[in-house]
């Protein structure tokens, strides 16, 4: 049902022509693995300031799988990045807690979706396996 779901969900709405569909949800699962493997780096490495390197360096691998893996690395973004604030909320109120770190995270994002170098962010010392 979920997969059915998906794919009424990339024709219609998204566009995808009859031809481009199956590729576009490979592209997207792919991406989807990328971002994952971004995140998981960025836990092992726990790093100090390198979180919008990770950030960057996902959506970048991601977008670099085509249209659907630029389209995944959109959604997952946008949703991690609003997670926070809803529970910022409920923990600090109104003020804003955050808000100029998601908007830090948001423009490393679009910056590895654009295609640019992820490497921009990467922090000196960061082991080179990253």
């Amino acid at each position: 049902m979920k997969l059915s779901t998906g794919i009424i969900f990339c024709f219609l709405i998204l566009g995808v022509s009859s031809q481009r569909w199956a590729t576009f949800l490979k592209e997207a699962g792919q991406g989807a693995k990328d971002m994952w493997r971004a995140y998981s780096d960025m836990r092992e490495a726990n790093y100090k300031n390198s979180d919008k390197y990770f950030h960057a360096r996902g959506n970048y691998d991601a977008a670099q799988r085509g249209p659907g893996g630029a389209w995944a690395a959109k959604v997952i973004s946008d949703a991690r990045e609003s997670i926070p604030r809803i529970t910022d909320l409920f923990k600090h109120g109104d003020s804003g807690h955050g808000l100029e770190d998601s908007k830090a995270d948001q423009f490393a994002n679009e910056w590895g979706r654009s295609g640019k170098d992820p490497n921009y962010f990467r922090p000196a010392g960061l082991p080179n396996k990253y």
